[in-house]
């Protein structure tokens, strides 16, 4: 009778490795996602006030935090503003998309195919190193100031960063994975629709958070440069704004551009978290 109640415990303490740690309120979570954040922001806030009180630049060049958040929050209350924020934002989103099509294409085709990876898998890095800037005289020279050249810098710069992440995720691909899927009758594309890429998923994640943040710049410094008429952008309003000597204008265009890229950051980790968390990889920070 002894040993079937010691077997008994011991079942159930097998049995409770099985049953999902209970997780914390969802409000808890939040806040310990939000509060490093804010904390750093306050930080950021607070060097950017004891610059200002320091003098090294003058008010009219550097304003204060206080001035700059004013100006933001005036602006939130300008169709201009909204109108140049979904400009700069749907131009943003049609490159992205467009470049994730292209660079998960490429990136397959190149881990796939021995030739491709040969011919050109290194010039894909070489492609990523370049700054988006050195793009824009060839692009206004075949395009002209117009969309088309933003776009093709946006895509130059987006690609090659969802391409390397693909590459990447179907490299580090477990060689006992790929032969399982062998042995179950997946062969070609099966093989990669079915296991390869479903396996490789972190690293393509990964590999679009990266292209995201190639594709913004790119599109901001494209903003910068190229100036459509009828087509007013937060870019355009940050170069005219240096022009015209607004710094606290300036700074506030440069807030809600560091404000887009967080939020949409945040969409990225939140997706990867809970990629993780479905595939019991949590890691150290879950």
């Amino acid at each position: 009778m002894a040993i079937d109640t010691s077997l008994a415990a011991e079942l159930r303490g097998l049995d409770a490795l099985d049953t999902p740690l209970e997780r914390p309120a969802v409000a808890g979570r939040l806040w310990s996602q939000l509060w490093p954040k804010l904390a750093a922001i306050a930080i950021f806030v607070g060097m950017w006030q004891i610059v200002v009180w320091m003098g090294l630049k003058p008010r009219y060049v550097l304003p204060g935090p206080a001035t700059a958040f004013g100006e933001f929050a005036h602006q939130l209350t300008q169709s201009s503003f909204w109108h140049a924020t979904g400009v700069t934002v749907t131009r943003g989103i049609i490159g992205f998309l467009i470049a994730s099509v292209i660079g998960l294409a490429l990136g397959v085709a190149v881990a796939r195919f021995g030739v491709l990876r040969a011919a050109i898998g290194s010039l894909i890095t070489g492609l990523q190193t370049m700054p988006s800037i050195a793009w824009f005289p060839l692009a206004i020279l075949l395009f002209q100031l117009s969309e088309a050249a933003i776009l093709f810098v946006i895509l130059i710069g987006a690609v090659p960063s969802i391409a390397n992440g693909v590459i990447s995720g179907v490299d580090y691909v477990p060689t006992t994975l790929v032969r399982a899927g062998r042995n179950i009758g997946a062969r070609g594309l099966a093989l990669y629709r079915h296991v390869i890429l479903p396996a490789a998923l972190p690293s393509i994640v990964s590999g679009l958070k990266q292209g995201w943040a190639f594709a913004w710049r790119s599109l901001l410094a494209g903003e910068l440069i190229v100036a459509i008429a009828n087509r007013p952008s937060l870019g355009a309003f940050l170069a005219n704004s240096r022009e015209l000597g607004e710094p606290s204008y300036m700074l506030a265009l440069m807030i809600a551009i560091l404000l887009i890229g967080v939020i949409v950051d945040s969409a990225f980790s939140a997706a990867d978290v809970r990629m993780r968390r479905r595939r019991g990889v949590g890691g150290l920070t879950s």
